[in-house]
């Protein structure tokens, strides 16, 4: 019963840069791990990145390591995504989730999916 409300897309060039935000709100928990998904235009939503509560703790997907980085701040229910060095295959919505459960590269949330933000990178 947490409601998410990602923000922070929008329109940018190939190797420019976009900073997402997600606030949740409802029973959150501040032990819970918090990540990012995406789903290109055509294809099934993927797994992008998790961080664990203390924010020591951080996995991605291969496809956006040394790009994109996430934080959070887990007093005030926040989960960001830094990406840098933005390519058109990063055009997605994205979609970030909370709580469940992170192993080798399979990230389950217990939250439901929020309204997600679009990202589109031209080339």
């Amino acid at each position: 019963q947490v409601q998410l409300v990602e923000s922070g897309g929008g329109l940018v060039q190939a190797g420019g840069s976009l900073r997402l935000s997600c606030a949740a709100s409802g029973r959150t928990n501040s032990r819970y791990i918090m990540g990012w998904f995406r789903q290109p235009p055509g294809k099934e939503r993927e797994f992008v990145a998790v961080i664990a509560p203390g924010g020591g703790t951080t996995y991605y997907a291969d496809s956006v390591k040394g790009r994109f980085t996430i934080s959070g701040d887990n007093t005030k229910n926040t989960v960001y995504l830094q990406m840098n060095s933005l390519k058109p295959e990063d055009t997605a919505v994205y979609y970030c989730a909370v709580g469940g459960t992170y192993y080798r590269g399979t990230y389950s949330p217990t939250s439901d999916w929020g309204p997600g933000t679009q990202v589109t990178v031209s080339s």
